[in-house]
């Protein structure tokens, strides 16, 4: 392809011209020369991986998303916690009393006297839960004592240790349920912040092309503006002579009019896409504002059936899949368990002892022991057990049904985006020569021009042209690296690296 400035320097070697047209004559070679610089504020153009990667550390999404995942964390360090021994010191230290209190006499009669006592007490002791059963065992050891201030009497009781244990019967077990959702949950947060991540990478592609776009029509209209400024000033020259009309001089005016109003509404485009962008990514004020169109695209096409196998690998949904129906599970056991026979089971044993000084209690203590069932049974209660139970499995049978539904969903979207993203790539090759042939014949419709075998008419249609195909580029570019951005984001997969993002 021939330079910008070619004809112009092959017009001043074979042509004299007047004094106008010979001032004008380093204007245009300037023109020529400034065609395929990229205008920018200062600084390198940043490039899509840059911003995305700065949105990465410093967009509000992205501490949210970690926040987020820090606090899946604790819960679930909170459920492993639930699951280990729990070591707990309890006590009444003091629990002083002073008051007239009823007393039982000898004679079955009842006597308000005056009582000044301090009845203290300190256990200590460890638990350990059955997640099997649903129970606990325990141990502990106990000191208890009592002053009688009025009598100046003091005495102590304790049981040095005792083991025992807790268990309900028929009851709903919780620690059950929890042992199986809760690993299911934690791996779905993980999954989920890894998601919320390319999403943000999404967002943040979309917002950067919003800008590009933007970028690239300040950029096309201040050439056009310089551009058209230019072929008026030569239209003058050859109105003057009497080799253009006065209807095509006005149209070209009327070019640069428009031109100047492009460049205006394209700079106010600019900046509100400029303040998008770096109020969604953080970006830092310092940072060059111009970006660099993406030049290349990743050499490879997207295997329909790898991307779902990733996909049903790696996305949180998977995991909610199996969340969901193991509380829908949990939700029927709940009922069951909840609204029929309750019965608790207790027993221990041990040693205790009591005497008049601390270390009486340790002299050979006697045997303890204790053991107790408590039970409750409906009897009567006019159907609101089994509709509870009915409402819990009605409501199992709506959520596999939903489940159901969204694994359809699920695998169709892998499928589209996958077909959507080959079909892209294959556009994008074809709007990018579409974009290089309309600026190469731009630049032979101008020069005709220049030469006068061109009508006005078809050089703005050339013009109209090239700023099309740029923009149908730029729009190309922009659906390719959504897509791209958004397949990653279904499968959470790097595609180019073969590996997942997590």
């Amino acid at each position: 392809m021939r330079s910008p400035g070619y004809f112009l320097h092959y017009l001043t070697g074979r042509f004299r011209f007047s004094g106008a047209m010979a001032a004008l004559l380093p204007a245009l070679l300037a023109w020529a020369a400034g065609l395929q610089a990229q205008p920018g504020e200062g600084g390198q153009p940043l490039s899509l991986s840059e911003v995305v990667a700065l949105a990465q550390q410093h967009s509000i999404a992205s501490r949210q998303a970690r926040t987020t995942l820090d606090t899946r964390y604790w819960e679930w360090r909170s459920f492993q916690a639930s699951q280990r021994p729990q070591l707990l010191l309890t006590g009444n230290l003091p629990d002083f009393t002073r008051a007239y209190q009823e007393v039982v006499q000898p004679d079955g009669t009842i006597d308000f006297q005056s009582v000044t006592i301090n009845n203290s007490g300190l256990s200590l002791g460890i638990s350990q839960p059955i997640t099997a059963t649903g129970g606990a065992v325990f141990a502990s050891t106990l000191l208890q004592r009592f002053d009688d201030f009025d009598r100046k009497n003091t005495l102590y009781s304790g049981q040095p240790f005792a083991i025992g244990f807790r268990q309900p019967l028929f009851a709903f077990n919780e620690l059950k349920w929890d042992k199986r959702i809760a690993p299911v949950r934690y791996r779905e947060s993980q999954q989920q912040y890894v998601r919320e991540r390319e999403n943000i990478s999404l967002r943040t592609a979309g917002l950067f092309f919003d800008l590009l776009l933007a970028q690239v029509n300040l950029e096309m209209a201040q050439g056009n503006l310089t551009s058209n400024d230019t072929l008026y000033k030569i239209a003058l020259e050859r109105e003057a002579l009497g080799k253009l009309s006065r209807n095509d001089l006005l149209q070209l005016q009327l070019g640069v009019l428009n031109a100047r109003k492009d460049a205006a509404s394209a700079r106010q485009a600019l900046e509100t896409a400029r303040l998008n962008l770096g109020a969604y990514a953080g970006l830092p004020a310092d940072l060059p504002a111009t970006l660099a169109v993406p030049a290349g695209i990743p050499a490879l096409e997207v295997d329909e059936a790898r991307a779902l196998e990733q996909a049903w690998a790696n996305r949180p949904e998977v995991s909610g899949f199996e969340r969901r129906r193991l509380e829908a599970e949990q939700a029927v056991a709940r009922a069951r368990g909840e609204t029929g026979v309750q019965a608790m089971l207790e027993a221990s044993f041990g040693l205790s002892n009591r005497g008049a000084q601390f270390g009486d209690i340790y002299l050979q203590p006697q045997d303890y022991e204790s053991a107790r069932l408590q039970f409750s049974v409906p009897i009567v209660d006019w159907g609101r057990a089994s509709s509870r139970r009915e409402t819990a499995k009605a409501n199992r049978e709506l959520a596999a049904a939903a489940i159901e539904q969204d694994r359809i969903n699920f695998e169709q979207e892998i499928r589209t985006q996958a077909k959507l993203y080959n079909v892209l790539r294959e556009q994008l090759e074809l709007n990018s020569q579409a974009d290089a042939i309309a600026r190469e014949r731009y630049q032979i419709a101008k020069e005709r021009f220049v030469l006068g075998n061109l009508s006005i008419t078809d050089l703005n249609l050339a013009l109209q042209e090239k700023d099309r195909a740029r923009r149908d580029y730029i729009a190309a570019l922009r659906e390719f690296w959504l897509s791209y951005y958004n397949l990653r984001s279904l499968a959470l997969y790097d595609f180019e690296k073969g590996q997942k993002l997590f």
